[in-house]
């Protein structure tokens, strides 16, 4: 029988400050998470955070370069928090990463195994990155994945729609998060 965890990653202030497009994302993301929590489903919560200084960022590495340039995720930062719209409760676990992938310098692989999860929701931003970099580790797991196109959010449409229209439906399941919440149980209000 599938366990399921929902991922809501990359959910922190300075990321929704810079992604968030006006057109609700939070509402449906937290119907998600509320939906998730009525079904018995875990949440786990997946944050980067980079050390003061950034000793673990590497001059090759252009995108996490640029990420530090810009600013974003450094360890204690207020900008680092959970967005507070979908803060996590009580029972949640929150995963702390280094890199894009929600398995990237973090202990999610060891969760999910002690949970016996084999199958992923996932939801976050930005599509183009952390959803991209953790279903792509995910299938390599062979863990079962369904991404909520619209709990998923980009800077780039075009970029979103071509990932969760044209890749990632290879891989798993794309579903709208009502969509979702329908096939799970009975939708939140």
């Amino acid at each position: 029988m599938t366990k399921s965890a929902l991922l809501v990653m990359d959910i922190q202030r300075d990321v929704v400050a810079i992604a968030d497009d006006g057109s609700g994302y939070l509402r449906r993301l937290r119907r998600a998470i509320d939906g998730a929590r009525a079904a018995g489903i875990p949440v786990i919560y997946v944050v980067m955070q980079l050390r003061a200084g950034d000793p673990q960022v590497s001059a090759r590495n252009k995108v996490v370069t640029n990420v530090v340039r810009a600013g974003l995720f450094t360890e204690g930062a207020p900008g680092t928090e959970i967005h507070p719209d979908v803060a996590p409760e009580p029972g949640d676990l929150v995963v702390v990463k280094r890199r894009a992938s929600a398995f990237s310098g973090s202990d999610l692989d060891l969760v999910l195994r002690a949970g016996d999860i084999d199958s992923l929701v996932l939801a976050g931003i930005a599509t183009s990155a952390v959803v991209l970099s953790t279903a792509c580790r995910a299938v390599d797991l062979d863990l079962g994945l369904t991404v909520l196109s619209d709990a998923c959010l980009d800077t780039d449409p075009a970029l979103h729609r071509v990932l969760t229209e044209n890749l990632l439906p290879l891989w798993g399941d794309v579903l709208a998060v009502d969509e979702w919440l329908t096939a799970i149980g009975p939708v939140p209000s």
